[in-house]
């Protein structure tokens, strides 16, 4: 049994922290809306603690997962945060999605205290996080780090894999959402040409969720998509912050990646018109058919 902590019991960390309290971990919880925090101990066990410095306190290892870089920074650095109570040996696991920017400095600023920060960013979303599938990509200063981390992981991942130092986690994530922004637009392109040139979409899914066409978008949002459901894990406006991160450090790295800027424009669209809450797969709605 590990001493483990969790910040930020949303969608995404809630189930999170349940699998690791499952796996029969000492498990110390803080959330930002304190209610939240203490229903889930009430529904799994462990202690809710009001900062995020106490969560450190008691903990071998501390996971993040927030909204923002700068819910990073306050959970870590601010009164209260993780570094007012840590100790040396710590390790802070941010399953958030960030910029990598920010990863690097939470590494340097950890480094300091004796503590090691790995960005670890996940994919799967709601439906992944509460089967305990996830698949999580991360960014460490070396393997050896990652020795205590990796079991602990694997109570809700079934991949789990560095890709570099600090930040390389996050870099990875953005090619995630690149690629995840492109089939979802495409897909949504072809449920409306389908709609539109009087074939049942639903038929036409069928028949070529068998072939090249196939990804897991297709298999798990087509269906929901052409019948006008969206009620699901990943909203638009996070994935609104997720690619404006990467068109960010696609323009510092030189690349070019213009189908992910006309997408994050139509997801900002979304915004505009009040489905930020709505799954992803909204982006068809854009679309007449």
């Amino acid at each position: 049994m590990a001493r483990v902590g969790f910040c930020g019991l949303g969608v995404m960390g809630a189930p999170m922290a349940r699998h690791l309290a499952a796996a029969g971990h000492d498990v110390t919880v803080y959330n930002r809306t304190s209610s939240r925090a203490l229903e889930w101990v009430a529904a799994n066990g462990g202690r809710a603690v009001p900062t995020p410095a106490e969560v450190a306190a008691a903990s071998d290892v501390v996971f993040l997962c927030v909204g923002n870089d700068d819910d990073v920074r306050q959970v870590i650095l601010g009164d209260g945060g993780v570094l007012d109570g840590a100790h040396e040996g710590l390790v802070v696991v941010d399953h958030t999605t960030t910029s990598a920017e920010l990863a690097v400095d939470m590494a340097t600023s950890c480094e300091v205290h004796g503590v090691v920060f790995v960005d670890a960013p996940v994919s799967g979303g709601q439906s992944g996080a509460e089967n305990g599938v996830l698949t999580v990509m991360c960014g460490a200063a070396n393997e050896e780090s990652l020795a205590v981390v990796r079991p602990l992981v694997g109570a809700y991942s079934r991949s789990f894999v560095r890709l570099g130092g600090p930040g390389a986690g996050q870099l990875a994530k953005m090619v995630n959402q690149i690629c995840i922004a492109g089939l979802v637009q495409a897909l949504s392109e072809g449920i409306a040409f389908a709609s539109n040139a009087g074939l049942d979409p639903h038929a036409v899914i069928d028949v070529i969720s068998k072939g090249a066409a196939q990804s897991w978008q297709m298999d798990n949002r087509a269906r929901t998509m052409i019948d006008g459901e969206f009620d699901f894990g990943f909203a638009v406006e996070w994935m609104v912050k997720d690619l404006t991160y990467a068109v960010a450090e696609a323009r510092s790295n030189g690349s070019r990646i213009p189908v992910t800027e006309q997408v994050l424009g139509y997801y900002r669209e979304l915004m505009e018109r009040g489905r930020g809450r709505a799954d992803t797969s909204s982006l068809v709605t854009r679309l007449p058919r």
